[in-house]
């Protein structure tokens, strides 16, 4: 795999994981909503809690997921098993690479805290455009099809944010 397409697989996930994408990619935007405080934004703290969280959810999928495989398979996993579990539940975390790195850059200066912000809900929402995009291409939709696929990916991701942030602020 080239540089470039490992960026790409970052950044936008890859078909067989396009659920834990989107999954990891409206926890980032919600957490983003809820933990901005508008000019009062710390960037590096905002970043943390977006990675943390985002993280304690991966291990809880990978936990969960390895639990119910193993209960499937009548046994206890073993150590290769449980780590293609976690291989395939990364997106989720993944989601959350580009989001922290925009906010970095307001750590480093080269951005102001809520600008980062921004660039961060930006990505969160190009991402959740790609992924319907990426459904309509698989489903062979035209040009109407894509447009609704895209709309109501992005919609339904910015109303669980706003559903977030309504409660924390």
């Amino acid at each position: 795999m080239t540089f470039h397409q490992t960026l790409r697989r970052i950044a936008l996930g890859h078909r067989e994981g396009v659920a834990g994408t989107v999954y990891g990619t409206i926890v980032v935007m919600a957490t983003l909503a809820a933990g901005s405080r508008g000019e009062d934004t710390h960037a590096w703290k905002l970043a943390t809690v977006v990675a943390v969280t985002v993280l304690v959810l991966w291990v809880a999928h990978v936990y969960s997921h390895a639990l119910a495989e193993g209960l499937r398979l009548g046994r206890q996993l073993k150590p290769r098993e449980i780590a293609a579990v976690a291989r395939q539940e990364l997106p989720i975390a993944l989601a959350a690479v580009a989001p922290v790195l925009a906010l970095g850059l307001a750590q480093l200066g080269a951005l102001e805290a809520q600008t980062a912000v921004w660039l961060a809900l930006g990505i969160g929402v190009a991402t959740l455009a790609f992924q319907g995009a990426r459904y309509a291409e698989l489903e062979h939709l035209g040009r109407l099809g894509r447009a609704v696929s895209i709309s109501l990916n992005v919609g339904l991701g910015l109303a669980i944010v706003l559903l977030e942030a309504s409660i924390t602020h």
